[in-house]
């Protein structure tokens, strides 16, 4: 499968915001996309979901109300719009694709296809 390729990361101060974007090769054949983070030190974590059908979305408790997933579909792309970041959102953000049930939407080990990761560094 080809790999997603994510950009947008880089170093911004604490309050300010950034939006990451994914290309999905292929995102017709997904029903799900997503964006999992990996603090140093710390597993990696799931942030934010989209049905590919419908736009519905999950976050995690964490960023819930700062970050905003969305999707352009007729362009293979995935966004997360990242307001009023804190030093703890300091990770390297993933990019996922898959086709689980919904119940499983926050679980990375059903993702089948995954980008190289960008670095989002945010200083105080």
């Amino acid at each position: 499968q080809a790999q997603l390729v994510e950009s947008g990361g880089g170093l911004v101060q604490a309050g300010e915001s950034r939006r990451l974007s994914c290309r999905i090769p292929g995102f017709s054949s997904y029903t799900n996309a997503a964006w999992f983070r990996q603090a140093p030190g710390k597993e990696r974590a799931f942030v934010a979901a989209i049905r590919r059908y419908g736009g519905y979305t999950y976050y995690a408790d964490s960023v819930k109300d700062r970050f905003t997933i969305s999707k352009n579909n007729a362009e293979n792309m995935v966004y997360l719009e990242m307001n009023k970041l804190k030093p703890e959102d300091t990770a390297i953000y993933y990019c996922a694709a898959g086709s689980q049930v919904l119940s499983s939407i926050r679980d990375g080990a059903l993702y089948k296809a995954w980008g190289q990761g960008t670095q989002v560094t945010v200083s105080s």
